[in-house]
Order: C-alpha cells, then sequence, then structure tokens
C-alpha cells in the first residue's frame, strides 16, 4: 500500500460533509446532539431505560430507540419533550451562515 492518504478538513456538521441537503443536514445534527445529550442526563440520573421512559412519557421500546442513538425515529419536538419530561430544557441559537 504505497498510496499516500489524503486529509479533509470536515465543517462543524458531518450530515453537511457526507452530502445532506444543508436545511436536511442542520436537522440532523440538532436530532443528533439532542440525542447525545438526552442519553448523558439519563446516565447522570443513573435511570434504566424503563424509568427513563416513564418520566419522559414514552414506551421503553421508543426510549430504547433513542439510547441507541436511531434518531431517524425521533423529530425535534419530540426530543425536545423528552428532555423537558426528564427536567431539562433545550436553548436553539441562530446565526448568520457565510
Amino acid at each position: 500500500m504505497n498510496e499516500k492518504l489524503r486529509t479533509v478538513v470536515g465543517s462543524d456538521n458531518v450530515f453537511r460533509d457526507l452530502g445532506f441537503p444543508e436545511a436536511e443536514a442542520q436537522n440532523l445534527l440538532l436530532r443528533a446532539d439532542l440525542v447525545v445529550h438526552i442519553r448523558k442526563v439519563i446516565a447522570k440520573l443513573d435511570l434504566t431505560q424503563a424509568e427513563a421512559a416513564k418520566r419522559a412519557g414514552i414506551t421503553q421500546p421508543r426510549m430504547n430507540d433513542l439510547v441507541k442513538g436511531r434518531t431517524q425515529k425521533f423529530t425535534l419536538d419530540a426530543l425536545v419533550n423528552v428532555a423537558a419530561s426528564l427536567g431539562y430544557s433545550v436553548k436553539l441559537s441562530l446565526k448568520k451562515t457565510a
């Protein structure tokens, strides 16, 4: 293997880098970020999936989807509602793109 490896600097959004349209890439990134934070909250509170699901008002299989990172099964609204049910608020900021 004599080929040189080529390094490509990505953007701040892996979904954009993968070729998703800009609006979809932003939505996917927001959902992924929320799922990561919710998973950290569940761990911090030392909750089982069943306990977290009960607090969040969703089923345990649905919570399993969240914990396993199946973000495509959740809207931003649903994730914000889960975070709120677990006692956390979500902040959003807008900034002009270059």
